[in-house]
């Protein structure tokens, strides 16, 4: 006898329960394959959407990365898309919007050991190139007239923006503000009463940009056009949404730089910016422009911004203190208040060395872990609570917390640690290596394999694969009090001679100021 077919809606309604409970049960990967396998059956474009969409979030919300994370973001587009095809702007803009999202989800970039978007930068953003939606957002909207080149007669107006993160601009800054031939301004997208309703919103930004939103548009415009009519460069510290804002106007002669830290390249801020509007886009490390420029291909096209690579401004001679008489024993990780800075790499290492030698122990400086971001550092922080609590006890390890005092507690710290996943350049380590304390770099997994990474940017004696590797580096150098002076000694000139801001400066100034009369040497 024939078992009676089922209609779609029905076992769907009848599964989404079950798949519920399977999640509720500590099996949210079982629920999210049931719903999975009926979204690969059911021929309908929204209903196949919305299930890998229900799919993907029931993971998320465990703090666990959706194997099916791409088909869920292109289920979404192809709606998009489609809504594209019939006219339908605002709602094709805003399936766009919702992709997006799922997409740059931060459990799967930023609140893990690995992310897809690093493993595979051109095939993970494939369906974003692809997508008739979204190509309408990011159209070249152009300017009305080219930047204008500095001025002779007068100083350069510089304009430098920011939102709610200023920490990569004190020294910037402040160069500038003395700077005979140059008038500073400072602006604060977040802190600015009137900009500051205004920049945010993903979803009115892509509509503003394919033509809707127009009032928003207007009040932009309002709002900006005295910045941008003042200005002969704007400088926007981080490619994410203070930047798509600030590209939302016609900048007219006023010449416009976005710097790219790391965060941004796992984000979907770079997908949906104007670049036209933007005559440099600055890295901070090449591995990062690599990786951005992979994921974001309309970055090498031929009316591209012109790309650079200059390190973040850092005062390093402040850091040259002597050290404490037990610091040759003492390992210090400065921040590590994300996963990506890994912690727990820092730990294994610290066991690898006390199994030779208990005199060796950990510094952790910085705030800790911020469990309420998502599933997935909560995960993290029980498990690297729990390796603390068989350490801390006996004095192996010792936490600092958040200090505004970095130099001072570099004092106590012999070997500086940088055991992150991805960095964009990693300033803690590089003042530490000032400081004197010997570096020991692991190879950033996120950009191990790639052409450039910390391999490209450290001294290669630096560099690490292994815990392994890493306690031999260290049980080698510190053997003695004098071959652990003289590798930091090394290290500390290394630093100095390459990343102070005495030697930066001369490529900032080149960017921001061009070929203005009194670009220092």
């Amino acid at each position: 006898m024939p078992l009676p077919r089922i209609p779609a809606e029905q076992l769907i309604g009848l599964a989404r329960p079950v798949s519920s409970g399977l999640a509720r049960a500590g099996a949210p990967v079982l629920g999210a394959r049931l719903l999975n396998v009926l979204a690969h059956r059911v021929p309908e474009r929204r209903l196949k959407a919305d299930l890998l969409a229900e799919a993907a979030e029931l993971e998320l919300s465990h703090g666990l990365t959706p194997r099916r994370l791409r088909a869920a973001y292109a289920a979404e587009l192809a709606c998009a898309d489609a809504l594209s095809k019939q006219g339908n702007k605002a709602a094709a803009t805003a399936s766009a919007a919702k992709a997006l999202m799922l997409a740059f989800h931060r459990v799967p970039h930023l609140d893990g050991l690995t992310s897809p978007l690093a493993e595979d930068p051109r095939g993970f953003t494939a369906a974003l190139h692809r997508s008739r939606a979204l190509r309408a957002v990011t159209k070249p909207r152009g300017r009305t007239e080219p930047a204008a080149p500095p001025p002779a007669d007068r100083p350069l107006r510089l304009l430098i923006v920011n939102r709610a993160n200023a920490n990569f601009l004190p020294l910037i800054t402040d160069w500038y503000e003395r700077h005979p031939d140059v008038e500073v301004r400072t602006l604060d997208l977040a802190a600015d009463p009137d900009l500051a309703p205004l920049a945010k919103g993903l979803g009115r930004i892509m509509a503003r940009a394919v033509g809707s939103q127009a009032a928003y548009g207007r009040e932009v415009e309002q709002a900006l056009r005295p910045h941008l009519d003042w200005a002969d460069t704007v400088f926007v510290d981080w490619c994410s949404l203070g930047a798509a804002f600030v590209t939302l106007v016609d900048p007219g002669t006023t010449r416009v730089i976005v710097r790219l830290h790391s965060f941004e390249a796992f984000s979907y801020w770079p997908h949906i910016m104007d670049f036209s509007r933007v005559d440099d886009l600055v890295f901070v490390g090449a591995h990062v422009r690599d990786l951005t420029t992979a994921a974001v291909p309309r970055l090498l096209a031929e009316d591209a911004p012109r790309l650079s690579v200059i390190p973040n401004a850092m005062e390093l001679f402040s850091y040259r203190r002597p050290k404490h008489p037990d610091a040759r024993f003492t390992l210090g990780l400065v921040g590590i208040g994300q996963i990506a800075k890994d912690p727990r790499w820092a730990v294994e290492v610290l066991r690898l060395l006390r199994r030779h030698d208990d005199r060796y122990r950990l510094l952790l400086v910085g705030g800790d872990l911020n469990t309420e971001s998502s599933p997935a550092v909560r995960l993290y922080h029980d498990r690297l609570e729990r390796d603390l609590a068989k350490l801390e006890p006996s004095g192996a390890v010792r936490r600092v917390g958040q200090t505004d005092d970095v130099p001072g507690v570099l004092e106590e710290i012999g070997t500086i640690l940088s055991t992150s996943v991805r960095e964009s350049f990693h300033c803690a380590l590089v003042e530490g290596a000032a400081s004197g304390a010997v570096p020991v770099v692991r190879d950033w997994p996120f950009f191990a394999d790639a052409d450039n990474g910390a391999r490209t940017l450290f001294p290669p004696e630096w560099v690490v694969g292994t815990p392994e590797e890493a306690a031999r580096r260290i049980l080698e150098v510190t053997a003695t009090e004098e071959t652990w002076l003289k590798a930091g000694e090394a290290a500390a000139e290394h630093a100095l001679s390459r990343w102070d801001w005495t030697v930066v400066r001369g490529d900032v100034d080149r960017l921001l100021l061009g070929g203005h009369r009194n670009v220092r040497p």
